[in-house]
């Protein structure tokens, strides 16, 4: 469907809340058949979750021929064969003042700071997508039992390196930026470098574990 007057939005997920593990592998599938024809008039291609947001050059494309296009690269996406995922180890110290939320996390789903810090530990997480400001990488699914609203009053600074939670997914803040989620530990990793390539330490299908330090 049209997002704009020059992009299209493919949405594999009616709702965001009823986006599947499938969903994102179509993403990922389309995203690399994009990739490969290198279609010309496409500016930019932007995975979500469950969804691929394609700008173009209204100059050089229109709605429909993109449409067009498209509809045919859907059309192969079981040709397509995952690559193996790239498993990414982020050691991060957990709990005092790398972790400051990490005791109101234990309050909330009344487990001891260390089951906390156990359960975030031993999980192995998907990159589901990229967003919110440079190399941030929500990563889900999370320990139903670690499961936190966000704050209330979102922090107006939160450190660089931060490894964070909010409802069913974690991340880590790339940068010091404003931010909502709860805070319980920090990582030395550089999740974003605008002088490295790729300049993301994570992509979309890798999947993150979190190694207690």
């Amino acid at each position: 469907m049209a997002a704009s007057d020059a992009s299209l939005l493919v949405a594999f997920a009616s709702t965001m809340d009823g986006v599947t593990d499938g969903d994102r592998r179509s993403v990922r599938r389309l995203l690399r058949l994009l990739d490969e024809a290198a279609l010309d008039g496409i500016l930019d291609a932007s995975p979500g979750d469950g969804s691929l947001l394609v700008r173009f050059d209204p100059e050089r494309l229109d709605h429909d021929r993109l449409a067009g296009r498209l509809e045919g690269l859907l059309a192969r996406l079981g040709e397509v064969t995952d690559p193996p995922a790239r498993l990414v180890t982020i050691p991060v110290r957990y709990g005092g003042e790398d972790g400051p939320d990490l005791e109101d996390v234990a309050r909330i789903t009344g487990l001891p700071p260390e089951e906390v810090v156990r359960r975030h530990g031993a999980a192995t997480y998907d990159v589901r997508f990229l967003g919110f400001t440079p190399g941030f990488a929500y990563l889900g699914p999370l320990d139903p039992a670690l499961a936190c609203p966000r704050l209330d009053r979102p922090r107006r600074a939160v450190p660089a390196g931060s490894v964070a939670i909010a409802a069913d997914q974690t991340a880590v803040y790339p940068a010091a930026t404003p931010g909502g989620w709860r805070l319980i530990g920090r990582t030395e990793a550089r999740l974003f470098d605008a002088g490295r390539e790729p300049m993301s330490l994570l992509a979309i299908g890798d999947r993150v574990r979190f190694q207690p330090r």
